[in-house]
């Protein structure tokens, strides 16, 4: 009988922490979704005593997320432990995961502290976190370059504490696959205790091991992997979700174990986790990459016309990724999009069809034939807008040639008002934006602006990623048309309601305060 593997994923929080601009609560809980129907054993989802924000996102997920275990962090310290505990207390299984340095580098620089102080502190924060959960999961934060016998004392002190699971993180991604697999046996085969909880790795990918150094440990028994959709995280990233598990799939008879992950689910999932955090994919990444299944040279696409398995060790289809594409016209029915989206693995409760509809009979006007990236793109720009946005586009007329100043005029509604103004500038897109400030009366800096084609050839969408700062805070919108200037002025209008809902919630907390 195979060993099964849990898989940990941590894009919500490991992940969020390389993104540029924070997710919202309600993307937090659209990925969450995503991430649970991969059917993941654990979701670590927030660090919620950083901000009230992550409080409360931890806490959502944790009522409305139901598969996994959902699991937050927490630094071994008091106010960690009971936030964490609180956020968590909805959940149907929750995990309060508590880590604490103990690399002699860490100790000494960071924390100031010898290892048995670390340790006390350990014992007491997972006795603490024992009050609100059995599942309790301990880190040894830099355990990749702690001495073993070190590594040994603080792990079995905090299996008699409680802890349930214990992990040995690569946080630097600094180990090799040997020396990860050594440190592994040698507490298996040194620590008493070790039989009393499952030991985890999380590997960081500095060094590009992170995947390796993550098999190696499972080989060695370590039975939960740490990782993430797409790899993403601090520096480099983590280890990535997709290649562990398709490793594991298909290499069953060589490692001997498992896991749980719904395999087809993956590529949807991936395309999320890009979208929503504006981090795109390489092409060349294994499993999720836009040339993972293409074939280039002619030997390998006679071969693969022969005999699929002669250059392809799985299918496309394993992994969710559609083999064929429909192309629709303005004359395809709701009926026909409905039945392509359930092919791409989409459920009727992922989209409105009311909004998506109009969406692809305008875009079916503009390009003639919609293909399946666009049905995807919709899908995931329309939930941007909500229906109690207050700001909402109406139009965007903008002109521009090489002999003149561009200018712009854009048509909004505020609050319900229906208001307009024009503006010029060096070309249409910030003419657009001087427009749209006009309109709102507030000014935001951008700090970065993101042209993406979605799709391929003349008839390629225009995905706009935009990163802008208000008192302070950087703030991300996204928008998607046809044309160019109308994919920056939604992205830009995207901005100004989520610092309009950020002052909302500031407003609401000094009503409170002041109550």
């Amino acid at each position: 009988m195979q060993d099964k593997v849990w898989i940990f994923d941590t894009t919500l929080r490991d992940g969020e922490q390389a993104l540029k601009a924070s997710l919202t609560e309600d993307d937090k809980l659209q990925l969450a979704h995503a991430i649970s129907r991969l059917n993941v054993d654990v979701m670590e989802v927030g660090f919620p005593v950083s901000s009230p924000a992550d409080f409360r996102a931890v806490q959502r997920i944790a009522t409305e997320v139901r598969n996994p275990v959902i699991c937050g962090l927490a630094r071994a310290v008091s106010k960690d432990i009971e936030a964490c505990g609180e956020a968590l207390r909805p959940a149907e299984r929750g995990r309060i995961h508590t880590f604490i340095a103990t690399s002699p580098l860490h100790l000494e620089h960071k924390l100031r502290m010898s290892l048995d102080d670390a340790t006390a502190m350990a014992v007491k924060s997972i006795k603490l976190a024992r009050n609100y959960t059995d599942d309790v999961e301990f880190s040894c934060e830099d355990a990749g370059r702690t001495p073993h016998a070190d590594l040994c004392r603080i792990v079995e002190s905090a299996i008699n504490a409680g802890a349930s699971t214990i992990n040995l993180p690569d946080t630097v991604g600094y180990v090799t696959p040997d020396e990860y697999s050594a440190m592994i046996r040698h507490l298996m085969n040194n620590v008493p205790n070790i039989d009393k909880a499952r030991l985890s790795v999380h590997c960081h990918n500095d060094l590009g091991l992170a995947v390796a150094n993550s098999v190696a440990a499972v080989q060695a028994g370590a039975r939960q992997i740490e990782c993430t959709i797409n790899g993403i995280g601090e520096r480099a990233g983590n280890c990535s979700l997709e290649e562990v598990a398709m490793i594991m799939k298909m290499r069953q008879d060589y490692l001997k174990v498992h896991t749980d992950i719904r395999s087809e689910e993956i590529y949807r999932a991936s395309r999320q986790v890009a979208k929503i955090c504006n981090m795109s994919v390489q092409p060349n990444k294994a499993i999720v990459g836009e040339n993972a299944f293409a074939h280039s040279s002619g030997i390998h696409q006679d071969g693969v016309l022969k005999a699929q398995n002669t250059y392809e060790i799985m299918s496309p289809e394993s992994v969710g990724v559609p083999n064929n594409q429909l192309n629709m016209t303005s004359r395809s029915g709701r009926h026909v999009i409905e039945h392509r989206l359930s092919e791409l693995g989409y459920q009727k409760s992922d989209y409105d069809m009311d909004s998506l509809y109009t969406s692809f009979l305008a875009l079916a006007d503009q390009k003639g034939t919609v293909y399946d990236y666009d049905l995807e793109a919709m899908i995931h720009f329309n939930q941007m807008d909500d229906e109690d946005d207050q700001f909402k586009l109406e139009f965007v007329n903008s002109t521009s040639n090489s002999q003149s100043v561009a200018s712009s005029t854009i048509g909004m509604t505020v609050a319900g008002q229906s208001k307009q103004e024009a503006a010029t500038g060096n070309g249409p897109v910030e003419a657009s934006f001087l427009a749209i400030e006009r309109i709102i009366g507030m000014s935001v800096e951008v700090i970065e602006y993101n042209l993406d084609a979605t799709g391929q050839g003349a008839s390629s969408l225009g995905q706009v990623d935009i990163i802008a700062q208000y008192n302070g805070r950087q703030y991300h919108g996204a928008g998607l048309a046809a044309d160019v200037v109308e994919a920056s002025v939604r992205a830009m209008v995207r901005v100004y309601n989520l610092i309009n809902r950020a002052q909302k919630v500031s407003d609401l907390k000094q009503q409170r305060k002041a109550g």
